[in-house]
């Protein structure tokens, strides 16, 4: 795996392109027509991927970097419109964040491990064991207020070539982790059916985590709460939301509260007591989304697309 010079080029500077034969966003509740407007449309950003995952605003680079699993390469979309290749060669990087140091945190299904890239490219891998064990396919990766990195760990990379490599569990459970750089430690903090997207409240005090598993004791379509207590137990999990149609395979929580979640229909968006307040289609299934630092644009990853849409300054 590289890092590349600036010069490897996919997109020329220029305007996005705007997105034909899409419904506007629709509201279910007052509040979502203050932050989405239904005039609002989706613009295209990139369409040459091969299967778009794991969004997120790198502000060292001052880009916003998104995987292209399946073409094993992590993408970079400039705020002129160019996209370049960050990261070429990967091991099926999936979910990406940034730590508190400004690093790009990466989850692999190929090294099955979590792994950094600095903002100069240096690479290195930073936790591939539990117990001795290795993860199963580390999914999707969020950075805690402390600095610790929270992640899943599904079987979706053992079972899918395109993604990852065939291979057996060598843990045989399916759980959440939460790995302190600081000191090397891994603490399991939860199991399910197949875990996916996570995100925390943006007072760090409630830890939100998908389940998209449809066999093995999971239920393919719900998002579960967790308290999050001072010294980082996770108290008793309660269903925050199902979401149909599809699964919620990635979301974010912005300043509100407010879970944006992916989905078959699109990004559908849910207060912070699970209520739904609106939806925002895509032509196709929607794997993830993430917000720009001003939290003023929602990016969408959606198969081979990288979609934009301007929000409602707040």
């Amino acid at each position: 795996m590289s890092a590349l010079p600036p010069s490897n080029l996919l997109r020329r500077p220029g305007p996005p392109e705007p997105v034909p034969d899409v419904d506007p966003p629709r509201a279910f509740d007052p509040r979502f027509s203050q932050v989405v407007s239904q005039e609002a449309r989706l613009v295209s950003l990139y369409d040459q991927a091969t299967f778009s995952e794991g969004p997120t605003w790198w502000p060292a680079r001052r880009i916003l970097v998104w995987s292209d699993i399946e073409g094993r390469r992590v993408l970079g979309w400039q705020q002129d419109g160019c996209v370049r290749v960050v990261i070429d060669a990967t091991p099926f990087i999936n979910g990406n964040t940034v730590d508190r140091d400004g690093n790009l945190i990466h989850c692999e299904h190929g090294n099955r491990r979590l792994s950094r890239t600095t903002p100069t490219g240096a690479y290195a891998g930073l936790v591939e064991t539990y117990e001795g064990r290795r993860f199963n396919a580390p999914n999707d990766v969020v950075c805690a207020a402390d600095g610790a990195l929270w992640f899943t760990d599904p079987a979706y990379g053992l079972r899918q070539p395109k993604q990852g490599a065939l291979d057996e569990s060598d843990l045989g459970h399916h759980s959440v982790y939460r790995f302190d750089p600081a000191t090397g430690g891994v603490r399991r903090m939860a199991d399910f059916g197949q875990p996916n997207g996570l995100a925390f409240a943006p007072d760090g005090r409630t830890l939100y985590v998908s389940d998209t598993a449809r066999t093995e004791g999971g239920d393919g379509h719900t998002i579960h709460a967790f308290p999050v207590a001072e010294d980082q137990t996770l108290g008793a999990r309660r269903l925050f939301a199902e979401v149909e149609p599809g699964v919620p395979d990635g979301f974010r929580v912005d300043r509100r509260g407010w879970i944006w979640t992916s989905s078959e229909a699109g990004v559908q968006v849910f207060a912070s007591d699970g209520y739904r307040l609106g939806l925002i289609p895509t032509p196709q299934v929607c794997s993830n989304c993430c917000f720009s630092p001003g939290e003023d644009r929602l990016f969408i990853t959606s198969k081979q697309y990288l979609y934009a849409l301007d929000l409602i300054p707040g």
